[in-house]
Parts: structure tokens; C-alpha cells; sequence
């Protein structure tokens, strides 16, 4: 039933969600690694620190089956519907969207009566979803003013191209792929947009064929993954610019757009560069003079030199670690910019403020392929993965980090097994960050963590159409 009023999670302005209540609970994508008889499940983790609870497991959802590859789920309705030209403002911040890349299935997730004990709403099958759209693998779910937005690395041959299909909000039905003039893109991986200029942005990864049996050297090394973003015109689901990268920058994943409405800018993270194995923080910005967007390498972060009998197979012959951004995150006043090294075990702050200029203002050490630091709670015992999803407050002072990557890509590179924990970091206000040593989760049975949301949104579930 439609609410009276619009949903107190609903925030008209990133100021106003950064002033909101902190989260008491966190939801987290809790995977299983192929076909090992276990169930994929959707965890709920105690973040509230005056609870007996705290930083403890309190709920979960088994799915029915395992093996589905959950990756970046998100809500069924967000701040965005309170844009002017949203269809119904009335929605409810209630259902938890998780799409398996493997299975092509979707799950959707009720979080009410009781947000602690997650029920299983309805499972959209992977056949169902490419007979209506065309495309399979979906991976990421991210909630618009019109509708829910998915992306899909590709059709069900594993070949291209990828692209965004569309669910209905209230019903859930699956409504058919959303490119009218897709153009030049073939590659996917993530998208955003940018209301205020009615544009999405959209990078790429690979087709399912190149990623879901780990990283095919022969590919990387001849520049075949992505390494371009894509602009288009949201109303009109038309392609308008495709924005190339150096032909050395592989794997163009996540995207972080500033949240204010009259910013036109915003980040992406390159996983590796065929040159030196460095990893890359792009910029791409609107041009009014032009018209046009345009890109800019802002940060760049080397590879560490490694014995190589510490390195897996891949990479012993560069003798070297690469960084392997794998995920970043903008805080809300996008003043702070968090990126994931996976490879290295860092996560790493940056302030912002002038985006052409970022500065590195702090870095935290966990995992890593080579390192294995371990947590203030577990002392001198290593941990395996390094920091790989970040997802930051509403308000930018906490900071929640997991470490399982993607199954074939976590046996590549860390072929001893991830064994999976979720971390808590503390974040300054004027920067700086510290690890909570009470908040370490180590998950049982083998489940590897991924994407985390927390209760009542964060940093990167909402888009925003008004200024503060």
C-alpha cells in the first residue's frame, strides 16, 4: 500500500541524509563459492554500538539455492523519488534487490515486519529475465526515480553486449531492456547518472565469457577488457559519447558521481594497467563550454615488488602485487574519496574537495595477497582477501569493508581460499581513519561477504535532485 507521506528515508538533499539517525544494521550479500551443496544467504550484522549485539551476525536469509554469484544489490526506492518528475514518491525504502551474476535470478527481499529476520518476497527467474530483456549475468542494482536499474554483463551465450534492463517498483515485474540507441557499447560493468543533467554513465568490465572463469591473461595483456566510459541520455535511452581511457587502463569498474545535484563530475576506478600493473583513479567532468564530457587521471597507485614465491600463479612473473582497485566510494559531502586496493590489503582516504587535485589523507592496512595484516581484534593472526566493497554512512564517519571479490577471481588470487570477515572503520571529520577493534565479523561455512547496505541508505543507494 502507497504511503501518505513519503518514506523518513527519503532525504531531499545529501546534507539532510548526512544529518539523518546512524544505521543500527547492515545488510550483507553472503555468498557461496560454486556448485559446494551450501546456500547463498543475505546477512544482517549489529551496528549499533550500545547493543549487546555489536558487530555480531543477528539474522539470516538462506536463498534457495547456492551458487547464484550475489553481487551489488540495493533497494527498491530511494531519495530519487522525490525528484519532481518521479512517477510516485510514495514508495517505501523496504525490499532488498540482489541479482546472482551467475544464475541470472533475482531475489527480492522483504525487510518488514521485522528488519532482523529478512523474508524471501519473490525470485525472478534467470530464464525469465533474458526471454524479457535479452541480457544475462546482472550484476548491479541501483534504484531510479521511474524504476529499478540493473545492469548485465552480457546475453545468455556469455558474449555482448551488456546493458541496463529495468524492474517495476511496486510490482516487480521484469520490464525489457531500457537502450532505445545503444551505440558503440559493448563492454559493461557499472552505472550511475547525473539527474540535474539527465545523463547516465555507464563503464566496463568484460563479457561473461572473459570474466566468469577469472582473468584470461592473453586478453588483458592484448587490451581486450574495458576501458572507456559511456555517457547517454537518460530520457531519451540514447548513447551520446563514449569517453576512451589510455589504452593501457583495463577493467574500468566502479563509478562514484558527485552527489550534489549541481556538481557535474564525479570518479572511476581502473583495476590494472597493462604498463606497470599501477592502478588508476579517473575523473570525468562536464565541459559547458563544450558541451562535452571529458576524462582525467587524478590518482595513480603503483605495484609493490613481491618475492614471488608469495605471489599466486598470475603473477609471479611480474614479481610484483598490483593495488587491484576493485571498488571505491564518495562520502555524501564528496568530500572524502575511499578506495578499495585489493591486491595490496589498503584501503586508502582521500580529501576531494578539488577534485582535480585529490590528497591522500590516510591508509589502513587488512589482508592482502601478499601481507595478510591481521585486525586489532585477531592480533598477529593474518587475515586472507583484502579491502574489496566499501560502503561509507549517510554522514561519512563509518566506513564498512568486505573481502571477497568475485569466486573465480578470489581462487585466482588468492588460491589458499577466502575466508570471509567484515571490517568497521572509524572516519574523521577532517579526515584520517582507524580501525574499530571490537567490529570484526569472520563469517562461518565457508560464506564469502560482498556488497553491503546499510538500514535507512548510505553513500552510495541514493541519487539526489535538490542542492542543500
Amino acid at each position: 500500500m502507497p504511503r501518505m507521506l513519503p518514506d523518513p528515508t527519503f532525504y531531499p538533499s545529501p546534507k539532510l541524509a548526512g544529518d539523518a539517525p546512524a544505521e543500527s544494521l547492515a545488510y550483507v550479500a553472503l555468498l557461496t563459492p560454486g556448485d559446494n551443496g551450501k546456500k547463498d544467504a543475505l546477512g544482517v550484522v549489529d551496528t549499533d554500538p550500545e547493543s549487546p549485539d555489536y558487530g555480531t551476525l543477528v539474522g539470516k536469509l538462506e536463498l534457495p539455492q547456492g551458487g547464484n554469484e550475489l553481487h551489488h544489490f540495493g533497494w527498491n526506492a530511494c531519495s530519487s523519488h522525490l525528484c519532481a518528475y518521479a512517477p510516485n514518491p510514495h514508495m517505501a525504502r523496504r525490499f532488498l534487490v540482489l541479482p546472482g551474476t551467475n544464475s541470472s535470478r533475482i531475489h527480492i527481499v522483504d525487510t518488514e515486519p521485522d528488519p532482523r529476520k529478512p523474508r524471501l518476497a519473490k525470485v525472478i527467474e534467470g530464464e525469465e529475465v533474458i526471454a524479457k530483456t535479452g541480457y544475462a549475468f546482472p550484476h548491479t542494482v541501483h534504484c531510479g526515480p521511474d524504476g529499478i536499474y540493473l545492469n548485465a554483463l552480457g546475453g545468455k551465450n556469455g558474449e555482448g553486449p551488456g546493458g541496463i534492463f529495468m524492474l517495476d517498483h511496486e510490482t516487480f515485474e521484469v520490464r525489457g531492456a531500457w537502450e532505445l540507441d545503444r551505440g558503440p557499447q559493448y563492454l559493461a560493468y557499472d552505472f550511475w547518472w547525473h539527474l540535474g543533467h539527465d545523463v547516465m554513465l555507464t563503464s566496463e568490465w568484460g563479457t561473461p565469457n572473459m570474466v566468469r572463469n577469472g582473468a584470461i591473461p592473453e586478453q588483458l595483456l592484448a587490451g581486450k577488457y574495458g576501458n572507456a566510459i559511456h555517457v547517454w541520455d537518460l530520457r531519451r535511452r540514447k548513447h551520446l559519447q563514449k569517453l576512451a581511457l589510455d589504452a593501457d587502463q583495463q577493467m574500468v569498474l566502479e563509478l562514484r558521481p558527485a552527489h550534489d545535484p549541481r556538481r557535474s563530475y564525479g570518479f572511476v576506478g581502473v583495476v590494472v594497467s597493462t604498463k606497470d600493473l599501477s592502478s588508476a583513479i579517473w575523473m570525468w567532468m562536464h565541459n559547458d563550454a563544450t558541451g562535452q564530457w571529458e576524462t582525467r587521471k587524478v590518482i595513480e597507485i603503483p605495484a609493490q615488488p613481491a618475492d614471488p614465491e608469495l605471489l599466486p600463479p598470475f603473477l609471479q612473473g611480474f614479481k610484483a602485487v598490483p593495488p587491484f582497485i576493485t571498488d571505491i566510494n564518495l562520502s555524501l559531502d564528496d568530500r572524502f574519496l575511499y578506495v578499495s586496493c585489493w591486491g595490496t590489503g589498503e584501503l586508502r582516504q582521500y580529501d576531494v574537495r578539488d577534485p582535480l587535485e585529490p590528497k591522500l589523507t590516510a591508509t589502513l592496512e587488512i589482508g592482502g595477497i601478499v601481507k595478510r595484516t591481521g585486525h586489532p581484534k585477531t592480533g598477529a593472526r593474518a587475515l586472507n582477501g583484502g579491502p574489496q566493497m566499501v560502503e561509507v554512512s549517510r554522514d561519512g564517519r563509518r566506513v564498512y569493508l568486505t573481502n571477497a571479490l568475485y569466486s573465480p577471481w578470489d581462487a585466482q588470487f588468492y588460491p589458499d581460499g577466502i575466508r570471509g570477515w567484515m571490517a568497521r572503520i572509524d572516519a574523521a571529520p577532517g579526515g584520517g581513519m582507524s580501525f574499530d577493534p571490537q567490529f570484526l565479523v569472520e563469517f562461518e561455512d565457508g560464506l564469502r561477504p560482498h556488497q553491503v547496505r546499510l538500514q535507512g541508505g548510505d553513500a552510495s543507494s541514493d541519487s539526489f535532485c535538490y542542492a542543500d
